[in-house]
């Protein structure tokens, strides 16, 4: 605790404003147990930015932590680009704090002498990625905390391809914010610098998200689609790019419409969590809707729920939208000659392997990545000469096209309707495709299983569950032996039969996967962003009809629940 209060007093005097003063002096004074986490470390500016509950001290988000950041993101920038006018691009989306926070990074960033673009208003993610490209900048920002809980936020950098940083700029911008102190920050903002932006890109980026995720497809007006942007940002782009595509029956959940940083009307806005989504599943029932579509904070993930086999509406988890819309994707390439073998998809380690059946099965390569859409960047940016077709991961995120290099609930939405609407006018649907697909390449079922441990307490937990799996390794998965393991962080694959050992060529991560012999994928990740800890489930089964689904799916379900109680997780 003296350690604590040591750094916690750095914080009693200049360069640090009267009002944190003042709010560190009351914890001290008032023996906060709040204190310690403020305290305990940095908040470490990772691989792709920093993300945090908003609040004084080291380990929070505030003018200084984000100011420092910023500095350093400046310093790199007149570092490696030689022209005099480097320009960046800022959004921000509906949080609390997150509209004083992206002016305090254009001031910044104006003060160094560099060209400011700042959205005039609460955006989406996927249109910041967008701007940097659009408006020729070298560098992007959006300050964002995804779908975390309110008293979060998050600053997320992006390069020049409108990706988010990836080596070797992560490492060279960490160095640089690493190498300041606080009193080094220029706040004295040069106004001239910043250029306030906002219709015409949003005008420039419904052009593109049209000519990306339309199709030559029947019936988009009897598509009934009700669409909640859960308090956030897409309610900006999602129902205006739905109307110009021709989608006149959107019902929007008006409860949920308004950006709110404080998402009254959720515990969680996440379309990951069914929960977030009951009031649109509600009206869709009501109205009797073909599709719900909801987006989280900062519109870069989307949930969709469609009419099952009984008519009923289900939530799709991601890796179930990510397998349509590839397929989907594909097949429209190949009605329009476009395949001629140098085409690829994006996906991720931790996300489903039907991708790549899928991808194979048109004959188009699929690329995997780490966990993370800047990685699917990277991919589009390493080949050049390889045609992206789209990329997507298991948390509920896709990508349609290079335009943007981050994950799209935007384009994503639009093209999901695509898909149900040139399905029902077909007479088949967005479910009964996907059930088509688990015929032809087996049913995949996949579970993801979260544990928050908070704190110090909580990462020393996570970092032994690492450690005990990796020195203690199971052999065996449901009666099937392990067959291979995947260790990222040693860059290492392991034969378990054989006991043989090869490099995997790419970047150090947190992640093991467990192989079996009957396909089965284990995954456990440390979450980057998040005080957490992820498990992520992958088992399959033949489907010899698409009558025998629902038991195939029951069986599946059943496996995967004993694996959890087998791993005693």
């Amino acid at each position: 605790m003296e350690e604590i209060i040591v750094n916690a007093k750095e914080w009693l005097s200049a360069p640090f404003d009267q009002n944190t003063i003042d709010e560190i002096q009351t914890l001290i004074d008032q023996k906060s147990p709040d204190l310690t986490d403020r305290f305990y470390k940095d908040l470490e500016f990772g691989t792709g930015g920093m993300r945090g509950i908003v609040g004084a001290g080291t380990n929070r988000i505030n003018k200084y932590t984000l100011g420092k950041a910023t500095q350093g993101l400046s310093n790199y920038l007149h570092k490696v680009i030689k022209d005099n006018s480097i320009k960046v691009a800022i959004g921000y989306d509906c949080r609390n704090d997150s509209e004083w926070l992206a002016k305090t990074v254009a001031d910044v960033l104006s003060a160094n002498n560099i060209q400011v673009f700042l959205f005039e208003d609460l955006r989406p993610t996927p249109e910041l990625s967008f701007a940097v490209n659009e408006l020729n900048c070298h560098a992007g920002i959006v300050l964002t905390a995804s779908h975390n809980p309110p008293e979060y936020n998050g600053y997320k950098v992006y390069w020049t391809d409108g990706g988010q940083i990836v080596p070797p700029q992560d490492k060279g911008i960490i160095d640089e914010v690493n190498s300041l102190e606080y009193s080094d920050i220029n706040f004295n903002a040069k106004e001239d610098f910043i250029t306030y932006i906002g219709k015409e890109v949003d005008e420039a980026f419904w052009r593109a998200s049209l000519k990306n995720g339309t199709f030559d497809i029947q019936g988009r007006e009897d598509l009934k689609i009700v669409f909640t942007s859960l308090h956030g940002t897409s309610i900006k782009l999602i129902p205006e790019v739905l109307k110009r595509a021709g989608y006149t029956q959107v019902h929007i959940v008006k409860e949920q419409e308004t950006p709110d940083g404080n998402f009254p009307t959720v515990k969680s806005p996440n379309p990951e969590e069914p929960e977030a989504l009951e009031m649109a599943m509600q009206l869709a029932e009501k109205i009797d809707a073909d599709i719900v579509l909801g987006t989280d904070p900062d519109s870069d993930r989307i949930g969709i729920a469609v009419r099952d086999n009984n008519g009923k509406i289900k939530l799709l988890n991601g890796n179930q939208t990510m397998v349509v819309m590839t397929d989907f994707l594909i097949n429209q390439w190949k009605k329009q000659g476009k395949l001629d073998g140098n085409e690829f998809v994006g996906s991720t380690i931790v996300s489903t392997n039907m991708v790549n059946d899928i991808a194979a099965s048109y004959g188009v390569e699929a690329k995997v990545g780490l966990t993370g859409f800047k990685w699917i960047a990277k991919m589009i940016k390493d080949f050049p000469e390889l045609d992206f077709v789209g990329g997507g991961e298991e948390s509920f995120g896709y990508m349609v096209g290079d335009f943007v290099r981050d994950k799209d609930a935007v384009t994503s939405a639009l093209l999901a309707c695509e898909i149900a609407a040139d399905a029902k006018a077909n007479g088949n649907s967005f479910y009964k495709y996907l059930i088509d697909l688990y015929v032809q390449h087996s049913f995949y079922k996949e579970r993801l299983v979260s544990f928050v441990k908070k704190g110090m307490d909580g990462a020393e937990q996570i970092k032994q569950i690492m450690k005990d799996l990796r020195d203690n390794p199971l052999t065996h998965i449901d009666g099937s032996k392990v067959t291979f393991i995947n260790d990222y962080q040693s860059s290492v694959e392991k034969n378990m039969l054989s006991g043989e050992e090869k490099v995997m060529d790419l970047p150090k991560s947190n992640v093991l996967i467990y192989h079996t012999e009957d396909g089965t994928k284990v995954a456990a990740r440390p979450s980057g962003t998040e005080p957490k800890i992820k498990f992520y489930f992958s088992v399959q089964s033949q489907l010899d009809a698409k009558e025998n689904a629902k038991q195939v799916e029951v069986d599946l379900e059943a496996k995967i629940d004993r694996i959890i109680e087998e791993m005693d997780i």
